[in-house]
């Protein structure tokens, strides 16, 4: 059975997760997400700011998903992050401590397209939500309107014109 640790610092929550399964029976054994409550006095997310939040967020967090699931790191066969979009002084903590740690244990590391990784966390909660169908997928900045013919097989329907997706 794979466990893949799932990492996202795509702009102001640091968050990690352990998943366990292949295919399409994928279970979700932990998931630790920090919110970055320091933007609040700005009206809006500082990219400087979330970067720096990230640095000192990250190892608590990927520590505590990976307790809450009781799995070690020894035993996780791959770890997933989000590459893009996003900010990129954010996305580049995540990518770099991902990188580091699969390098570092030996495994693979898998970069995920943040708004790809929405339309799948949509199975994980809903296991009868499977192609085809339309999905609207809205965060932060980026909005997109997409007919799902298959799992990666996807024909974009609309967007924000402002996306760097």
């Amino acid at each position: 059975m794979t466990r893949i640790l799932g990492i996202e610092t795509s702009c102001d929550e640091t968050s990690a997760s352990v998943l366990r399964g292949e295919g399409d029976d994928v279970t979700l054994e932990s998931l630790v997400i920090l919110s970055q409550d320091v933007h609040r006095i700005f009206g809006g997310v500082v990219p400087e700011i979330a970067s720096r939040q990230h640095l000192t967020a990250i190892v608590p967090v990927v520590k505590r998903a990976l307790e809450d699931a009781g799995v070690r790191l020894g035993e996780v066969d791959a770890v997933a992050v989000t590459h893009a979009p996003g900010l990129v002084g954010a996305l580049l903590v995540g990518v770099s401590f991902a990188k580091a740690l699969a390098y570092g244990r030996g495994v693979p590391c898998v970069g995920v397209h943040h708004m790809e990784g929405h339309l799948f966390a949509t199975a994980l909660e809903h296991r009868d939500a499977v192609p085809p169908f339309t999905a609207l997928l809205v965060s932060g900045g980026h909005t997109l309107l997409m007919d799902v013919e298959a799992w990666g097989r996807y024909r974009m329907l609309g967007r924000t014109r402002d996306d760097t997706t």
